[in-house]
């Protein structure tokens, strides 16, 4: 497993990050010395999965924390009034992925259960929280792994979608970890990984880290996956979340409902595998989750800076991100909880006591 994505030197006041557009050509980092670098990281793909995305966007509030004191703007009382816009503007990098709000929020708190603070004391409080919220993320997946490799069989082939591997985490994974933890109790398991048209996560993400840990991994072109399904060529399907609704409507790489609505199809369970940071206990429903809309280029043209051109000069695309599953096509939610099974609105509420969200509105 790859845990070496996110690397925070905070001896340096510097945030590393492995930039995921070069991959799987290029292992090169790209340097966050300030909020606004781990923005522009967010909102360009540098850094992306919905866990990896809320474990930078903490240490983002650590960096503007930082910013300011390297502005000599700890003495200034307006110091706390600034730093509160710096993490509305983290929080806002990217609207759909929960996981960004949530961090941002729990870095909040960290502030506001210790106040009074200097901005230098804050640094310190933040730089743990943090550190608390990298470690955790890594942590959990691995209990969220073991509690999904009890639904895989012996010798199953899984189909995933887009990349929910170490890379969109801290360093294990979510769908991906479901697959590491399954191998690691003695199961043969293959993967098939969708390339994830239109920036291909699966086939540059995915089969990466996947052929760099040893694990038998094949491609596929996102438009063969009911042909593969016919052909008993896949046993089950695990693919990650970026939020997930109160009724159990989920958001996902675009692609994922359509995988959702064959399965159903073809009698394949779909599970989704993702930590109780990315439920979102106060969206009710699907039709309440924003979904990103990205620019034509990423259609256009091949998904690498300066790519091809695929598409005539003039013409745009449609380009959403994500697309929403609804919840009675998902089979169960794997968590760092264990397994949770519909009816959702009765095993949610399980989850929500055992997340310590239950007495929550």
């Amino acid at each position: 497993m790859i845990n070496y994505h996110i690397r925070p030197e905070p001896d340096q006041k510097r945030l590393l990050l492995l930039d995921q557009r070069l991959l799987p050509v290029q292992e090169q980092y790209f340097a966050c010395l300030k909020a606004s670098d781990v923005m522009q990281a967010i909102r360009d793909m540098v850094v992306r999965g919905a866990p990896a995305i809320g474990v930078t966007a903490a240490w983002g509030c650590w960096l503007a924390a930082v910013q300011l004191e390297k502005e000599g703007l700890d003495k200034s009382r307006y110091w706390e009034t600034l730093l509160t816009e710096a993490l509305q503007k983290i929080a806002m990098s990217r609207p759909t992925a929960v996981n960004l709000a949530w961090a941002v929020s729990r870095m909040r708190k960290a502030w506001m259960d210790n106040m009074p603070l200097t901005l230098p004391r804050l640094i310190e409080v933040w730089r743990q929280e943090a550190e608390n919220i990298h470690v955790e993320d890594i942590e959990l997946n691995i209990r969220l792994g073991a509690h999904g490799a009890e639904l895989l069989s012996d010798g199953d082939t899984v189909m995933t979608h887009c990349n929910a591997g170490s890379l969109a985490t801290a360093g294990y994974g979510t769908a991906l970890g479901v697959i590491y933890a399954s191998l690691e109790a003695g199961k043969k398991i293959k993967v098939i990984a969708n390339e994830t048209r239109p920036l291909l996560q699966g086939s540059r993400l995915t089969a990466y880290e996947l052929h760099k840990a040893g694990v038998e991994v094949k491609v596929a072109c996102d438009n063969a996956a009911a042909l593969l399904m016919h052909k008993g060529l896949v046993q089950k399907i695990v693919t990650g979340a970026d939020r997930i609704a109160l009724n159990g409507d989920t958001a996902n790489k675009i692609g994922t409902y359509g995988l959702a609505v064959l399965a159903k199809h073809f009698g394949i369970p779909l599970y989704i595998a993702a930590p109780c940071s990315t439920f979102d206990w106060h969206c009710p429903t699907g039709k309440d989750i924003p979904i990103e809309e990205r620019m034509s280029d990423e259609v256009t043209r091949l998904p690498y800076p300066g790519g091809q051109r695929l598409a005539p000069s003039g013409v745009e695309a449609c380009n959403f991100a994500f697309d929403v599953t609804p919840a009675a096509l998902i089979s169960g939610f794997i968590t760092e909880h264990g397994v949770f099974r519909p009816p959702y609105f009765k095993s949610f509420a399980k989850l929500r006591e055992l997340a310590g969200e239950g007495a929550k509105d």
